[in-house]
């Protein structure tokens, strides 16, 4: 069919291009339904800023436009949006993100606007759950119903016979679930399983993570974490390298340097802090986009630089162009 392999590999080229103008062209802001129990391997609760840039230190640019609008929602929505119309609906957001009214963004302003971007995130997800684990569409959430949505459990999931690991997380879902359970009726409704869902994001939750870490990692029941706790069975299969390195995280946990962990110091470890986040994401974002270097963003700064912040079709045509290429030198 094809008398060179050049022609094969435009005739290739061609099919995605068929492809993408068939298909949703649009960047995906794709997010996992991620429970309570989904967790760094060394225990700690995922950062959300973890898919900002990958292993290879490629950016995602995604991370961005949803800390800005708040919804991966409206963030798929506006990877659709020609530039103008994403650029007039920006601006629209810098007037409420302006708390001064003088036409500029502060580093405070672009920090409290991603803060509240990233509860609504928290929230969204969680709502979007609920309603897949929601099985009779009352509105709110039984222990049966999670635990069928979550482990695939039938009705008797107070029954469920499960051992290791299954088990574990099971009972500190249980817990989590009645700490949530404010008024103590046995369901969830939406506030109480934003809370579930997010415990490292509510002050009232805070108390119980810490228990839960101290009975799954102080094996001694001293109160304290050391070194051999907080590294444990996954030292095995480090190397000495490696090994090396959780040594030194280890030790910017350890605030007093008294080679343990203690209260403060297990949370800083295990419970990922928003402020800090916000404060790389303003830091990335100013890197960006203040052209004249004077820590300050006006907003047609931001506005010139309106892919950094939103997505639009411009955005998601480069977008393209890239997965072109790539796709094209891997044929």
């Amino acid at each position: 069919m094809f008398e060179t392999p050049l022609q094969k590999k435009y005739f290739l080229i061609y099919l995605f291009l068929i492809f993408l103008s068939n298909g949703d062209a649009g960047v995906m802001h794709s997010h996992m339904h991620e429970n309570n129990k989904e967790r760094e391997v060394d225990g700690a609760y995922i950062r959300r800023n973890k898919e900002h840039y990958n292993e290879a230190g490629e950016h995602h640019s995604e991370f961005d436009h949803e800390a800005i609008l708040g919804s991966y929602k409206e963030a798929g929505e506006y990877d659709h949006l020609p530039p103008e119309e994403a650029k007039k609906k920006l601006k629209i957001l810098l007037s409420k993100m302006d708390l001064t009214h003088d036409g500029l963004i502060d580093k405070k302003e672009l920090k409290a606007w991603i803060l509240r971007s990233f509860k609504m995130l928290s929230e969204e997800e969680a709502i979007e759950r609920l309603e897949d684990a929601d099985e009779n569409n009352d509105g709110v959430v039984t222990w049966t119903e999670y635990v069928s949505d979550t482990y695939g459990a039938g009705e008797d999931a107070e029954s469920i016979n499960m051992h290791g690991e299954s088990s574990d997380l099971i009972t500190e879902d249980k817990e989590l679930w009645k700490a949530a359970d404010k008024n103590n009726d046995n369901l969830l409704d939406s506030q109480e399983w934003i809370a579930f869902s997010n415990p490292e994001e509510h002050p009232d939750m805070i108390p119980l993570i810490l228990e839960q870490t101290l009975k799954s990692k102080d094996k001694d029941g001293d109160k304290v974490i050391t070194f051999q706790e907080y590294i444990a069975e996954r030292g095995n299969d480090l190397s000495k390298e490696a090994l090396q390195a959780e040594k030194v995280k280890f030790d910017e946990y350890d605030k007093d340097g008294d080679g343990k962990l203690f209260g403060s110091e297990i949370l800083s470890w295990i419970v990922p802090s928003n402020d800090e986040i916000a404060d790389e994401e303003v830091d990335h974002l100013f890197a960006h986009s203040d052209d004249d270097v004077d820590g300050i963003l006006s907003f047609q700064e931001i506005l010139d630089h309106h892919d950094v912040f939103v997505g639009s079709e411009a955005t998601d045509y480069g977008d393209h162009l890239y997965n072109i290429h790539k796709f094209s030198d891997e044929l």
